[in-house]
């Protein structure tokens, strides 16, 4: 008889597998949104009406053929430049696999829209232009996507067709690619040469190219391993909302309720409450209005436990054997969003899972130069598509995981208290962008956290 925790690897395994988010980069012309489209058209994903839209669009421009990169420039600024500005999200699906994409711009200004489609990627497809080869664009997307730790990483040699398919061409940019990216420490490399304009290795495999013997793209996406396992991962429970309804038939329930971020949660279980430090046993699990013994990411749950604890939304519940230590010294890789600029000494909120809290940038130690990796020391602030490291002191206590451990607890964003703009996206802990310790000093206009 299979055991519960068998059930659980297994349900788990089975949801890893059967979707794919992958996002797209590359610089600009490299053909991204061509890809994309020759994708959704190849795989048979493109309803009537558009593929016709789109080549009323093309014939209008005197284009023989449809344009397939208008499937995912869908602003009118895209289309007239031929462009892409903002991440286009697409969901299609084959019969293998269920797909999130998000297309990203090429553009260096539009790095901080890479970070945001690449962020909760598990693959990330990196174009380049077989004429151009590798560039520092091409170096950049590959740091960006190591930084977000995005476990596989696909290098798609582009326009073949106008290299006359010659493989030497394909080995030797896939041989510097691959050299530096597993250099930015990137575990999954994998080259594939195709033309998106003419379908070559994108869905069916190319009659021009005998000599790649390696999957085509789209077989690529249906087959390449996707597994978290849940039940190694520590339970996270950010708490989203307490649950009091105190009618005649729920006299005395107190729940907690929100969404698992990792791990497996079972009744029974010993809990540490964070960052109160306050410990108790999970009484019961309530998932669609039905008591469960045991529940697990991605999960919407509500948790009730043996003890009358004080805990509001914000809280994390953790099981006692893996809780989280608790910090007010963030130290942490962000990527800064926003056009104002992120200065030494500016007051934020810092927003990690359903918490946030008050918080001052006591120290910019460096910024990132993607382009050779280089660090400039004490920038003093960050402007718009930077990427630096930063200390962050925070009014109250936070349960954070290393972003190398947890992509989802690992993670928060920097906002702007006065008008709830989204100023930068952190990844805690260390990163390749800088190992070197930082120390807090003091707050000379007292807000000494």
């Amino acid at each position: 008889m299979t055991s519960t925790t068998d059930q659980v690897a297994n349900l788990a395994d089975l949801a890893a597998t059967t979707l794919l988010r992958f996002a797209t980069a590359g610089s600009v012309d490299d053909g991204k949104s061509t890809l994309v489209g020759r994708l959704l058209h190849d795989s048979k994903s493109v309803l009537t009406d558009q593929l016709e839209a789109v080549e009323r669009v093309s014939a209008d421009r005197g284009q023989d053929a449809p344009d397939l990169a208008l499937l995912t420039d869908g602003l009118r600024a895209e289309r007239e430049q031929g462009i892409t500005i903002d991440v286009a999200y697409r969901y299609f699906a084959t019969a293998r696999r269920r797909f999130i994409l998000a297309d990203t711009p090429g553009h260096v200004q539009y790095t901080r829209n890479m970070v945001t489609g690449a962020s909760t990627a598990d693959l990330a497809v990196v174009l380049v232009d077989a004429r151009n080869g590798v560039i520092e664009q091409t170096r950049r997307h590959a740091a960006v996507a190591a930084l977000l730790r995005v476990p596989h990483v696909v290098l798609a040699v582009n326009k073949m067709d106008l290299v006359g398919y010659e493989e030497a061409v394909f080995a030797k940019i896939a041989a510097e690619f691959t050299a530096y990216a597993s250099d930015l420490g990137v575990p999954e490399i994998t080259a594939i040469p195709i033309s998106a304009l003419a379908g070559d290795n994108v869905v069916e495999p190319s009659a021009h190219m005998d000599w790649y013997g390696g999957p085509t793209v789209l077989e690529h996406l249906e087959t390449v391993p996707v597994s978290h396992d849940l039940t190694a991962c520590p339970a996270r429970f950010p708490v989203q909302y307490v649950i009091r309804p105190q009618t005649a038939e729920h006299p005395d329930y107190r729940g907690y309720a929100g969404q698992i971020a990792s791990g497996v949660l079972r009744v029974g279980q010993a809990v540490t409450v964070l960052p109160s430090g306050r410990t108790s046993v999970i009484a019961g699990i309530d998932a669609l209005g039905e008591s469960v013994d045991i529940a697990w990411a991605p999960q919407s749950v509500t948790v009730r436990l043996t003890d009358d604890i004080d805990i509001s939304r914000g809280d994390l519940i953790a099981p006692s054997a893996s809780a989280p230590a608790t910090t007010q010294d963030v130290v942490a890789t962000v990527c800064h969003v926003a056009d104002q600029p992120l200065a030494v000494g500016a007051r934020v909120l810092l927003k990690h899972t359903t918490r946030t809290v008050k918080a001052i940038v006591k120290e910019i130690p460096s910024r990132l130069t993607l382009d050779d990796l280089s660090q400039h020391p004490n920038p003093g602030q960050l402007v718009a598509n930077d990427i630096g490291r930063v200390v962050v002191r925070t009014a109250e206590p936070l349960a954070l995981d290393a972003y190398a451990d947890s992509r989802r607890t690992g993670s928060f964003l920097l906002i702007d208290p006065a008008d709830g703009t989204t100023l930068a996206a952190g990844m805690a802990g260390e990163s390749f962008a800088s190992r070197a310790e930082t120390t807090v000093q003091a707050d000379e206009e007292g807000w000494d956290f």
